[in-house]
């Protein structure tokens, strides 16, 4: 299940619109509008919405059951999970020593 099939189905399931989804998140409506038309989302904005929706970045890339929607170890998942609660400066010195290792 891709980003924006998974979100349908969270917005679905919460009883939430783009427009209430928009104004929770404080994001401009056309950004949901977006996502939802299958632009991927930054990680940093896929975390804001998660923290709107009231679950997180794991939760979001697993279903009610508990299966993953992509392969993530448990590790995978704690990182992304960390990653959205960076700052965008910390964001930017860890890509730029991962650019370094690679």
């Amino acid at each position: 299940m891709d980003v924006k099939t998974r979100l349908r189905q969270i917005m679905r399931e919460q009883g939430i619109s783009n427009y209430q989804l928009a104004k929770m998140s404080n994001m401009p409506p056309t950004t949901i509008r977006n996502i939802l038309n299958g632009t991927s989302p930054s990680v940093s904005t896929l975390a804001q919405l998660c923290g709107a929706l009231g679950i997180s970045l794991a939760q979001f890339f697993t279903d009610a059951e508990h299966e993953s929607f992509y392969p993530l170890t448990q590790e995978q998942a704690a990182l992304v999970e960390k990653w959205g609660k960076l700052k965008a400066e910390q964001k930017k010195a860890i890509l730029t020593i991962m650019d370094g290792l690679m």
